[in-house]
């Protein structure tokens, strides 16, 4: 993606289901937990550049002994740091003694980090800052083990300010207004509260107080603390839990919104954001790595045992297309395929976008992202070619001897990697004052890839901003002369703003928008801006089950082409020789190529929950009255 968006959260669990000893006598290391939480949260490194944390929890530990760790890395390279000094307290732990590392018993009695139980969590900070304070796991800490709670995340809450005030009503005093607190007080509040029932049950019946905590730990009833904590959520969430005496959840939202994978056996069982991660990490066929239902939890017991449990009714899903397009690796089987079919699909716009004058146009695509979708346009245009090279051997009339064949055979689509990135620049660490002079260094060409006469098409997997576009690529690219420049987005106009874990808040941000407003003042249509506004306000007391997305009517009076060659006009900078075009998706035909993630609310603006439909009416009015703030 040419402009800066930032990532999903992702996270990562691990519970081990032998003993230590195990893992060292088949794996040759007792350390095997804590490798295999390394290569699961690096390979999920493309969603967390902003923090990293782990929790280690160990089992039937003795009173006196610790038996919670956790370290979290704000650093540059917070996975790296992290580990280093995991990697440097393990041997500090062995205090001289080499050998050991070889006792895995102890080892768990003795070194921080070797115990049975791993949550891991990689942060994109959406909201918050990038301070320790904000990098998960989050720890919830009591003297009782069964009190205990870990928690990390890839979750926004569209109902913060409800959730909190639900606190306060409860009585508690929390110390920040912040779904992470509120979340993560709201499951400690109904966690005590069943340990109080538990403590007073075998009270009653004359248990000691001692004999009462082991009890507690086997009857805790998970689901039902879960059940009754996300009564209220409103937002898309894939959160996991650790409790003090072992036992663990991974809860996803009811519209599955964000993604949870998961493997298990009589080893290990194995939680993360992205399915490729685990079968790299165990090195499992894809088949065996199943999806979290959505709006149920997977229970990882103390003993080992597995189930899963529905917490929330199951809503329709609609789980995050930006996952396909662009946030999870493309080297998931079926992310991958999707992304081919995303650049197929584009392929008849194009076509008609040059006059199917394919020796007359060069393809190539934006860095980093877009390359799969990339190679999909090149298969449909290598279709398309194929049926030419068809009609006219069968149609040709006379003799087609060898040179003609061998001509018309060569007919291809013209590749050539026109642009380069230079991965060592990051255009969204500066503040934007000083961002604009960057990003121009950001891109690169390779010259005499293009003549005067050629039409240059690259694609991108999709265009929020533009401001990349405008500052940078199109004039870089502009250097090498082509006739017209033809920029393909693999994904629809973006329209709307997400709530749910992308940080996308702000309409006026959205080329897509800005175009559509210029085309109604352009054209004298400013009284459906004031109506719009109007119909947003009347909403803001409306019982949830009556609230709409108004804002669509900014769109309507509007085909997608028109507003498709607004957004070029606005990103063209002055100066520019070529002719410029934008050409987005069909909402349709994305659909298609992604048949089973169809949230699509940043393009459609149909929100799966009504906390959605309230944050889009409030971005909205944040617009119009001149607030640069997100709206939930």
């Amino acid at each position: 993606m040419s402009d800066a968006l930032t990532h999903e959260c992702g996270i990562a669990l691990v519970r081990l289901k032998k003993p230590l000893s195990y893992f060292h006598e088949k794996y040759g290391s007792a350390l095997y937990g804590i490798n295999k939480m390394y290569v699961l949260m690096e390979k999920q490194h493309n969603r967390g550049q902003d923090g990293a944390g782990l929790a280690n929890i160990k089992l039937d530990m003795p009173p006196g002994k610790r038996y919670i760790s956790r370290y979290r890395s704000n650093d540059k390279t917070p996975i790296q740091d992290l580990f280093e000094r995991i990697n440097q307290r393990v041997y500090e732990g062995l205090d001289g003694d080499d050998s050991r590392i070889h006792d895995a018993e102890w080892m768990k009695q003795n070194v921080p980090f070797m115990g049975e139980l791993y949550l891991g969590h990689l942060r994109y900070g959406t909201y918050g800052g990038q301070s320790i304070e904000t990098i998960h796991p989050f720890l919830r800490q009591n003297n009782w083990l069964t009190r205990n709670l870990i928690l990390a995340g890839n979750f926004n809450m569209t109902n913060v300010d409800e959730l909190f005030d639900n606190l306060v009503q409860l009585g508690q005093h929390p110390k920040e207004k912040a779904d992470t607190v509120t979340i993560l007080e709201k499951i400690g509040h109904f966690l005590d509260e069943q340990n109080e029932k538990l403590y007073r049950k075998y009270k009653k019946q004359g248990l000691t107080k001692a004999d009462i905590s082991p009890r507690i730990a086997q009857e805790i009833d998970i689901p039902k603390i879960l059940r009754k904590s996300a009564k209220r959520w409103d937002g898309g969430y894939a959160m996991a839990g650790l409790f003090g005496h072992g036992d663990a959840f991974v809860l996803r939202d009811p519209n599955g919104i964000r993604p949870a994978f998961y493997y298990d056996d009589d080893e290990v069982c194995v939680v993360a954001s992205e399915r490729p991660v685990i079968q790299t990490a165990f090195n499992v066929p894809f088949e065996e790595i199943k999806e979290i239902d959505p709006g149920h939890a997977l229970i990882i017991k103390k003993s080992g045992e597995t189930r899963m449990e529905e917490v929330r009714k199951p809503g329709k899903r609609t789980a995050c297309s930006f996952e396909r397009i662009y946030f999870s690796r493309g080297n998931d089987a079926d992310i991958y395929r999707e992304r081919i079919e995303l650049g197929r699909r584009v392929c008849p716009a194009i076509l008609e976008e040059v006059d199917k004058d394919l020796r007359h146009t060069v393809f190539s695509f934006i860095p980093n992202t877009a390359e799969i979708s990339f190679y999909g346009m090149m298969k449909g245009m290598e279709e398309y070619l194929n049926d030419v090279k068809r009609d006219k051997i069968l149609k040709f009339e006379g003799v087609l001897d060898s040179e003609k064949l061998s001509q018309l055979l060569s007919y291809r689509p013209r590749i050539e990697k026109s642009l380069w990135k230079d991965v060592k620049m990051r255009t969204f660490i500066t503040q934007d004052n000083s961002r604009d002079e960057l990003v121009s260094h950001v891109y690169d060409i390779t010259y005499e890839t293009v003549s005067d006469e050629d039409t240059l098409v690259v694609i991108d997997d999709s265009i929020v901003r533009g401001t990349t576009l405008k500052q940078s690529i199109l004039s870089i690219l502009d250097r090498l002369n082509p006739k017209k420049i033809v920029v393909v987005s693999s994904a629809p106009q973006i329209r709307y703003p997400d709530c749910y874990g992308i940080n996308m808040s702000l309409l006026e941000d959205f080329a897509a928008f800005r175009a559509a407003i210029a085309l109604l003042k352009e054209r004298g249509m400013s009284e459906l801006i004031e109506d719009t506004y109007a119909k947003c306000q009347a909403q803001k007391d409306l019982p949830e089950a009556e609230v709409q997305n108004f804002v669509k009517q900014i769109y309507a009076p509007f085909s997608p082409q028109e507003i498709s060659d607004k957004i070029a006009e606005m990103l063209t900078p002055l100066g520019m020789k070529a002719e410029v075009k934008i050409l987005f998706q069909r909402i349709e035909d994305f659909h298609k190529s992604a048949p089973n993630n169809t949230g699509d609310w940043y393009f459609t603006g149909n929100f799966p929950t009504p906390g959605g439909m309230r944050v889009v009416n409030k971005a909205f009015l944040n617009y119009y009255e001149g607030k640069r703030e997100r709206a939930y």
